[in-house]
């Protein structure tokens, strides 16, 4: 009977839509990882609420949200490997259910150590799962034309959900507190669950489907990664050890611990709080944080459009570098305007590097390893965002603002979109002639 129904859905799921039922499964990925980041995000409004009823120290709460923010990155060659053999519907809806414990916890904690275990642990790990592993094995298995254009747009989920989620998280804490916003998280979350039982697709030939442009002569643009295209070898099954092997995975993984440092750990984590300590109104805070949500999107998938144009490395190194400019900027900013317009740059900037990332790791390594393979590159973004996390927190507490965090982010950022172009073509890499 269950085979019927399988079958019947495999014929019918695709006459419903008038488009490529591909991008069903896009749209259903972007909710999902627009809300995971709204519900793993929120800490960073919450350190100000939980210093005032707790007397928490804010670097004990950087030290939660470091937690968070290291377990997103080493659940995420778990979930790599688990969307590689069971398919990402089953991990997504796995997510969501541990994402959901994690935030019901922090309706009835009133410890630290109650705090660190919902926050920094378990919404952690839940996160991980349906984070940018989810994007890179999603993005490739269904699309080879406008690869690039939809790496571009799954990867600005996490700045749409901060848009979202963030102002209306501060605004429930500032007229509800900050138990009736965790409440709001849970039942965005209880509602997606049935969609994607109902209608996410884990491959295309689930329901008889080739990926999107796949055959057509034209689908791949002359701009990608030149020599990274087009190896018969790149969609065999590889081992860690022949990936580790590469220098390409170690640039792309250490750019990416300088990315996850400088945007998560750095700005994701302590701009609200810098915010506020120059003067500025919480909402107001989170609303700064929002604007740069917003045109996060705009810059992410403008970045996904230039992966499809431009070499990736070229365009990567370009980002890094753009970053690292604005936060050398960033302490001299004193007033809402020049956060305003920090926001603008920043935000454009913020997620630009994922797509670039991602393609350059798929055509280099093949569609069939991408998840385990850009799950350790994310896991190491994870890394350096605990750490900067952290970090900035004590160089704040020692100095007594964020000044030289944000010139020791700026001054990193610059010099990895430098060594970004160092990458090879992968047939120069071992294993990948």
């Amino acid at each position: 009977m269950q085979k019927k129904i399988l079958a019947r859905a495999k014929n019918f799921l695709p006459r419903i839509f008038p488009f490529y039922y591909g991008w069903v499964v896009v749209a259903l990925s972007f909710i999902t990882t627009l809300t995971s980041a709204g519900v793993r995000s929120s800490p960073s409004v919450l350190i100000h609420p939980l210093e005032a009823e707790f007397g928490w120290s804010r670097t004990a709460i950087s030290s939660a949200v470091s937690m968070n923010l290291l377990l997103f990155g080493v659940a995420s060659p778990v979930s790599g490997w688990l969307i590689d053999r069971f398919g990402p519907r089953r991990v997504m809806i796995g997510s969501l259910i541990f994402l959901t414990l994690g935030v019901s916890g922090t309706m009835v904690m009133n410890q630290f150590w109650q705090f660190f275990l919902v926050w920094g642990i378990v919404v952690g790990m839940g996160a991980g799962g349906v984070g940018s592993v989810l994007t890179a094995t999603v993005g490739n298995r269904w699309f080879v034309a406008r690869r690039g254009l939809v790496l571009g747009i799954l990867g600005s989920a996490t700045s749409t959900g901060q848009l979202i989620f963030l102002p209306l998280f501060m605004a429930m804490i500032a007229y509800a507190g900050w138990r009736m916003g965790s409440m709001t998280l849970i039942i965005v979350v209880l509602i997606l669950l049935p969609m994607i039982y109902l209608w996410m697709r884990d491959d295309p030939s689930d329901i008889g489907l080739e990926p999107y442009g796949a055959g057509q002569s034209d689908s791949i643009s002359a701009g990608g990664t030149g020599s990274f295209r087009g190896i018969p070898s790149a969609d065999a099954s590889i081992t860690l050890r022949e990936v580790f092997s590469t220098p390409t995975f170690w640039l792309l993984a250490g750019s990416f611990f300088v990315c996850g440092g400088s945007s998560s750990g750095l700005i994701g984590t302590h701009l609200i709080a810098h915010e506020i300590d120059n003067g500025i109104p919480q909402v107001v805070a989170a609303s700064i944080v929002g604007v740069m949500g917003g045109l996060n999107f705009v810059g992410t998938v403008l970045s996904g459009w230039m992966t499809d144009k431009v070499q990736p490395k070229k365009w990567l190194s370009m980002v890094y570098v753009l970053r690292g400019l604005s936060l050398l900027i960033l302490p001299a900013v004193r007033n809402y305007t020049g956060l305003f317009l920090f926001a603008v740059i920043f935000g454009l900037d913020w997620f630009a590097t994922v797509p670039p990332t991602m393609a350059i790791a798929a055509d280099t390594f093949g569609k069939k390893n991408i998840g385990k393979v850009f799950g350790w590159i994310f896991m190491s973004h994870q890394i350096g965002a605990a750490i900067m996390a952290t970090s900035a927190g004590a160089i704040r507490a020692w100095l007594g603002n964020y000044h030289f965090a944000f010139i020791l982010g700026g001054v990193i950022a610059i010099i990895t979109g430098f060594l970004v172009l160092q990458i090879r073509p992968a047939q120069s890499q071992a294993g990948y002639k």
